[in-house]
């Protein structure tokens, strides 16, 4: 354990990580019990007082509600930064009439502090959902752009020899080569703006608070200098944010099971996924069908009266409903054709064996 650039076994990197959590609140307790702190809760209140503000959250300020409606605007923001982003990125870096037009200029867009820009953005789009969405995939759209663009240089040229030897046409080779291999290295720089995306969520939601928002509660609570629940809301994005870690980490191991395949370069053996991987790509998947089921449900309320009129989807995303539509309709798609690749695949097991 203490060599250096040492490795770990899955099961002592989730032991030493459950450790790692236990001792962070031992020593946060440490700082704040008795009725004279090292320091005082102006400054840090103690964890019970953090998380004991979470049920007054839900009840007085609409914690629930709030929650979605912040992730509503995260995934938002992140479908439209993800499509305007692969498609201005592959012209921009397949093609060098546009990588010698317009290449510098997004290297230079990186250096613009969005937040000195919001009053643009304002003005453009008012202040409600759509400015703050816009807001959002921008700011991920001016760091995803300039990576998709290495990515594409990225590329190894053997890959490419191989499909002009088979005669392959520049559709086929984007399809075929360019695409899935930017697609795989992307999912990993997607994962790390993740962070960048609730940073620029607690921005834009400072504006026109009233309108809802994890930003807002953020702000309502500095504000009033309510610090229990300035650091329980802190404490909620991180879980939102490991969560969302999670699931990445999930879809990527399930349309590139190909970088999880191989032990390392020096072996063909097939990684064996531990136990806790087991479970947690089964209670994913229990999870999955959970939500699609919810989901359906709760789209039939809102055509129907089955839930006494009320329309919870509506409540809870508002403007960013059309996002978990197109979330789950993908979902069932995807499902439902894997379903058909795995019947499929079946029949000509069966032919072959025939």
């Amino acid at each position: 354990m203490f060599k250096l650039r040492g490795t770990l076994s899955k099961s002592q990197t989730t032991l030493l990580g459950i450790t790692g959590v236990i001792l962070f609140l031992l020593f946060w307790l440490l700082l704040t019990i008795g009725a004279n702190p090292i320091l005082p809760p102006a400054i840090l209140p103690s964890p019970l007082k953090v998380f004991s503000a979470f049920p007054q959250l839900i009840t007085d300020k609409n914690l629930v509600g709030n929650t979605c409606f912040s992730i509503g605007l995260n995934l938002a923001g992140y479908v439209l930064a993800i499509l305007f982003s692969i498609i201005i990125g592959f012209t921009v870096g397949l093609f060098p009439i546009f990588k010698g037009l317009f290449r510098n200029h997004i290297d230079a867009i990186r250096f613009i502090p969005l937040a000195a820009v919001t009053g643009i953005f304002i003005k453009w789009y008012g202040i409600d959902v759509p400015m703050k969405v816009a807001f959002l995939a921008t700011g991920i759209i001016i760091y995803l752009l300039p990576v998709i663009i290495q990515r594409i240089d990225e590329v190894k040229d053997v890959y490419l020899k191989t499909v002009y030897t088979l005669g392959a046409s520049n559709w086929w080779t984007i399809r075929t080569v360019y695409f899935p291999s930017v697609l795989s290295r992307l999912f990993d720089d997607i994962r790390i703006l993740t962070a960048i995306s609730w940073t620029y969520i607690i921005v834009v939601e400072t504006i026109n608070a009233n309108g809802g928002g994890i930003g807002a509660l953020i702000y309502n609570a500095r504000r009033f200098a309510r610090m229990n629940e300035l650091f329980a809301l802190i404490i909620l994005i991180i879980v939102i944010g490991i969560i969302q870690d999670q699931i990445f980490k999930y879809l990527d191991k399930e349309f590139f099971p190909h970088k999880y395949q191989v032990k390392n370069k020096y072996s063909t053996e097939l990684e064996e996924p531990s136990l806790f991987e087991n479970i947690w790509d089964f209670g994913f998947m229990i999870l999955v069908w959970i939500l699609l089921v919810g989901y359906f449900v709760l789209l039939l309320a809102e055509f129907t009266n089955i839930l006494g009129g009320s329309r919870p989807l509506t409540e809870l995303f508002g403007g960013t409903l059309w996002v978990i539509h197109l979330i789950f309709i993908s979902i069932v798609v995807y499902k439902v054709k894997k379903l058909y690749d795995l019947s499929n695949a079946k029949k000509l097991t069966a032919n072959v064996g025939v």
